[in-house]
C-alpha cells in the first residue's frame, strides 16, 4: 500500500495500527521525517532568506518546497530543543531556563517524566529513530575537576545522568554532544550511544562528523522496510567561531564593507524574495552608535563574520550530502525535511566569559592555551581561540528585526523554517507562507503524518496534553486553524502573540511596561501602540498570566 495518494487526498489522521497492518505486505510507506536544527543561526543568514552566505542546498530545498516567514522558537537553545522534542512549551517540558535544576517543576534542567519525545512516540508506532548532534536537554552538574575534564585531561563515564541521554528518550541511535558548547575540532561531551568518545582524529571537524553520521544513518535505515525519524542537531554556527581554513577563505573579503552595508543588502534581497510581503515592515534601526568607518577593529570583525559564514557554508554542504544519500536510496520524494534555527543569532561576547567553567575549556588536549580575545588580539577561526560575533553582526544576521537570542522580540524568537516533501506538500514550489507556527508544532506534525497516537500515559507517568498543532494542513492548503495565542518567557523576558497578529512584549527587570505591536502591519516592532490601546494590552496581559500559570512559568526562580 502506498500512502502518498492518501496523503494528497487531504486526510492524514489514520491510526498507526491500521497503517502498520496495511504495510505488512511490503515496505511501510509512511513518510520518513528529518528535522534539522541549526544553532544560533540568524533569520536572514541563508540565501533563501536574503543572506549572502552560499547555501545552495538549503536554497534548493526552499525553491522546491516552502518557507515559513512567521515561525517561532523559544529564544534560546535548550528551551527550544525541549519544546521541539516534546510538543509542549519548554516550561512544561522541564527546561524553562537552562540545564541546571532550580527545583521548580518548570525549571528542572532536564526533560520531564511527564513529557514524551517525538522519538518515543514514533518508535512506538514502528519508526526507526536516530539522532545526531547537540542534545542539551539533560541536567549537566559540574564536576570538582571540571576544568581538567573540559580539557580532556581526566575522564568521567557520563556527562549527565544516562537516563536522560537520547538513547533513553526514544532514539535507537545517537552520536553527538550532551552539553551545549563544543570545541569544533575536539569536542567535550561527545558520545556514541551512551559511551564517551575518548579521542578524535587529527582532521576532525564536528559539523562534518555530524553530517557524515547522518548520511550513514540514512544509508542504514533505508535498507529496512520501516520509515525513519532523524533529528540532526548541528552546533553551527554557535560560538566558538571555529571553521576550516578553506571555508573561511571563501568569505575573507565579503564583510570588509561593514555592518550597515551587509544589512542593507540583505534587506533588499528579502524584499525581492517576498519574505515579509504579507505585512508592512521597515528595516529596524540599529541598536548601537558605532559606525564601521570608526571601528578600529574592522579587520577582526570582518574575519569574525567570515568565520560565521564559513560555519553555515559547511553545514549547508553536509545537508547537500544528506539529500544525495536520500536520492541514492530512493527515499528523497517521500521524506519530509524540516530545517530551522533554535533562536536568533547571538549577541554574546564569549571572549568575556570565564574560561575553564561549565562547558568552556581553557586549553586544548595537547596543552595549548585557548585564547579568549577580550581585546581582539587573536583572530577567530582556529581551535586556539574562543570568540563570538557580538551585537553588531548579530543585528545583521537577524535582519530586519530588532534584538537577538534570549529576547522575546522577533529577532530572538522568529526562525527561518524550510519544509520540503515532494510527495506531500501541495503548495506551489517556492511558496512563502505567513501562517504562524511554533517549534512545539513539529511533534504534532510528526504524529499526524505517522498516524501515531500521543499517549496519556508513558512509562507509568501521566503525560501533559500536547500543545502543538500539526502543520500538515499548511502543506496541503496553505492555511490552518492555528493557536489562539503563543506564549513566551525566558529569564523574565515575556511575550504573547495572538491569533489576530497582535503582540505584547515586556523586557526583564523592574518597572518595565508591556509594549504592544500589530505584527500585521509592523513586523519589525517599531511602533509601540500600548498607550493608544490600553484595553488590548489588559486583555492580552490576562491571557499571558493565564498561560504562564497553566504552563508552569510561575512561580519562576529569582
Amino acid at each position: 500500500m502506498k500512502t502518498t495518494s492518501f496523503l494528497k487526498s487531504g486526510s492524514l489522521a489514520l491510526a498507526a495500527t491500521g497503517l502498520l497492518t496495511a504495510c505488512q505486505e511490503g515496505r511501510d510507506e509512511r513518510p520518513n521525517i528529518i528535522v534539522i536544527l541549526a544553532d544560533d543561526l540568524g533569520y536572514s543568514d541563508l540565501g533563501c532568506y536574503g543572506g549572502e552566505i552560499h547555501t545552495p542546498n538549503l536554497d534548493r530545498l526552499a525553491e522546491e518546497g516552502m518557507r515559513f516567514s512567521r515561525f517561532y522558537n523559544c529564544s534560546r537553545s535548550c528551551p527550544t530543543r525541549a519544546s521541539l522534542l516534546t510538543g509542549l512549551y519548554q516550561h512544561q517540558a522541564g527546561i524553562g531556563r537552562m540545564t541546571f535544576d532550580a527545583h521548580l517543576p518548570g525549571y528542572r534542567g532536564q526533560l520531564s517524566d511527564n513529557a514524551v519525545t517525538i522519538a518515543e512516540v514514533l518508535r512506538g508506532s514502528g519508526y526507526r529513530t536516530g539522532m545526531v548532534g547537540k542534545w542539551h536537554v539533560a541536567e549537566t552538574p559540574l564536576q570538582p575537576d571540571q576544568r581538567d575534564w573540559l580539557n580532556h585531561q581526566v575522564h568521567h563515564p557520563a556527562f549527565a545522568d544516562k537516563a536522560c541521554y537520547p538513547t533513553h528518550r526514544g532514539f535507537d541511535d545517537y552520536y553527538g554532544i550532551i552539553y551545549g558548547v563544543a570545541d569544533y575540532f575536539d569536542p567535550f561531551s561527545l558520545v556514541s550511544g551512551e559511551e564517551p568518545v575518548r579521542d578524535v582524529p587529527d582532521d576532525y571537524y564536528i559539523t562534518t562528523a555530524f553530517s557524515d553520521s547522518a548520511v550513514a544513518y540514512v544509508n542504514r535505515y533505508a535498507q529496512g522496510d520501516r520509515p525513519f525519524f532523524l533529528y540532526l542537531s548541528y552546533t553551527a554556527p554557535h560560538w566558538p567561531l571555529h571553521a576550516l581554513p578553506e571555508d573561511i577563505a571563501l568569505y575573507e573579503d565579503t564583510y570588509r564593507v561593514g555592518w550597515d552595508s551587509i544589512r542593507a543588502q540583505r534587506y533588499g534581497r528579502m524584499e525581492q524574495l517576498g519574505i515579509l510581503a504579507d505585512a508592512g515592515h521597515a528595516l529596524s534601526p540599529r541598536p548601537f552608535d558605532r559606525r564601521w568607518e570608526d571601528n578600529p577593529d574592522r579587520e577582526w570583525d570582518a574575519r569574525a563574520m567570515a568565520v560565521h559564514a564559513a560555519m553555515v557554508h559547511r553545514m549547508d554542504r553536509g545537508i547537500g550530502q544528506l539529500v544525495e544519500a536520500l536520492k541514492a536510496n530512493g527515499q528523497y520524494d517521500n521524506t519530509l525535511i524540516l530545517f530551522l534555527s533554535d533562536n536568533g543569532c547571538s549577541p554574546e561576547v564569549c571572549q568575556n566569559f570565564a574560561p575553564g567553567e561549565n562547558d568552556r575549556p581553557d586549553r586544548t588536549r595537547d596543552g595549548r592555551e585557548i585564547i579568549y580575545p577580550k581585546n581582539k588580539e587573536a583572530l577567530p577561526g582556529p581551535e586556539t581561540t574562543f570568540a563570538s560575533l557580538g551585537a553588531e553582526w548579530a543585528n545583521v544576521a537577524n535582519t530586519p528585526f530588532r534584538y537577538w537570542k534570549a529576547r522575546e522580540y522577533e529577532g530572538g524568537i522568529c526562525t527561518p523554517l524550510i519544509a520540503h516533501w515532494p510527495q506531500g506538500i501541495e503548495q506551489p514550489a517556492g511558496s512563502i507562507t505567513a501562517e504562524p507556527g511554533h517549534v512545539m508544532d513539529i511533534m504534532a506534525t510528526c504524529i499526524d503524518l505517522a498516524g501515531a497516537t500521543y499517549p496519556a500515559e508513558y512509562n507509568g507517568h501521566a503525560i501533559t496534553p500536547l500543545e502543538g498543532k500539526s502543520l500538515a494542513p499548511v502543506f496541503r492548503t496553505g492555511t490552518r486553524q492555528g493557536h489562539e495565542y503563543i506564549g513566551f518567557e525566558h529569564f523574565g523576558e515575556k511575550a504573547l502573540i495572538g491569533r489576530d497578529g497582535w503582540k505584547i512584549v515586556k523586557q526583564a527587570g523592574e518597572n518595565r511596561e508591556w509594549e504592544l505591536y500589530d505584527l500585521n502591519t509592523d513586523r519589525t516592532e517599531l511602533h509601540d501602540l500600548a498607550a493608544a490601546h490600553p484595553d488590548k494590552v489588559a486583555e492580552m496581559e490576562r491571557q499571558y498570566n493565564a498561560w504562564a500559570e497553566r504552563c508552569l512559568v510561575v512561580p519562576a526562580p529569582r
